[in-house]
């Protein structure tokens, strides 16, 4: 499991440096401030999840499979849809539209993960 932890860790930060430094330089001149901005915060909470990842993978007590999927997806689901919708003018696919109400539902997603996290800590603090 802390394999799992450490890999997704690795790849999804990894991932946040390239999507951040390509809106960094390649959009700057193509999105509008906002969107940088949005865009920028889909960057900011990918990399925060990805150091949850890293973090959880040194608390054994803490990792398990809900968890694991619950960041992954919630991440996959908050982050890229922010991307994709940010780049749907530019890449011609305003079809990703429907992507607008799958961002809250990463970020549910990710608050639950927070939330499982917290209790397994309040949990093995008792024990």
């Amino acid at each position: 499991m802390e394999r799992k932890f450490l890999g997704w860790g690795f790849v999804l930060g990894g991932l946040a440096f390239i999507i951040g430094a390509f809106g960094a330089h390649a959009l700057k001149d193509i999105l509008t401030e906002s969107q940088l901005a949005s865009f920028e915060t889909g960057i900011r909470y990918q990399m925060y999840h990805s150091l949850f990842l890293l973090f959880l993978s040194t608390q054994g007590q803490l990792k398990s499979k809900l968890l694991l999927n619950l960041l992954v997806i919630g991440v996959l689901l908050f982050s890229f849809s922010i991307y994709l919708l940010n780049l749907r003018s530019f890449l011609g696919a305003e079809w990703f539209g429907f992507l607008g109400p799958i961002t809250p539902i990463g970020g549910l997603l990710l608050i639950l993960a927070w939330a499982i996290a917290a209790f397994k800590t309040i949990q093995n603090k008792m024990n």
